[in-house]
């Protein structure tokens, strides 16, 4: 039996491999920043004439707050009240359930393949 000897790609294909990934991280790192999905929104609920006691700060607090620059406590009340809004879209874990088992089922296609290929390669058909 001979030995197996892999193809070689050339340096033009993988510098275009290259490439390819580097967008396709990027563009996976970005596309929800874009899309405007990641992160949670947090929603302020401010409190009317807000002072530093309403808000539940005590004079440590204000102290740190005062080094930040906000000695009023009305330029703080949106911070310190603001909540994450924790809402659901069903809509939304349907999509990423599709593209994540969608994924998956090309993955495993193309993975079986391959597979097959080497084989032939290897032992023939």
């Amino acid at each position: 039996m001979t030995h197996y000897k892999a193809p070689v790609q050339g340096k033009i294909g993988q510098i275009i491999d290259v490439i390819v990934l580097l967008v396709l991280a990027i563009g996976a790192l970005y596309l929800p920043l874009l899309l405007g999905l990641a992160g949670s929104d947090k929603v302020p609920h401010p409190i009317e004439n807000p002072t530093w006691e309403s808000l539940g700060q005590n004079p440590v607090m204000v102290e740190q707050w005062a080094k930040l620059g906000f000695t009023d406590p009305a330029a703080a009340n949106s911070l310190i009240t603001a909540r994450y809004d924790y809402s659901f879209s069903w809509i939304a874990l349907l999509v990423m359930v599709v593209v994540i088992v969608g994924y998956y089922a090309i993955l495993l296609r193309f993975s079986e393949k391959e597979y097959r290929e080497v084989i032939a390669e290897k032992f023939g058909e």
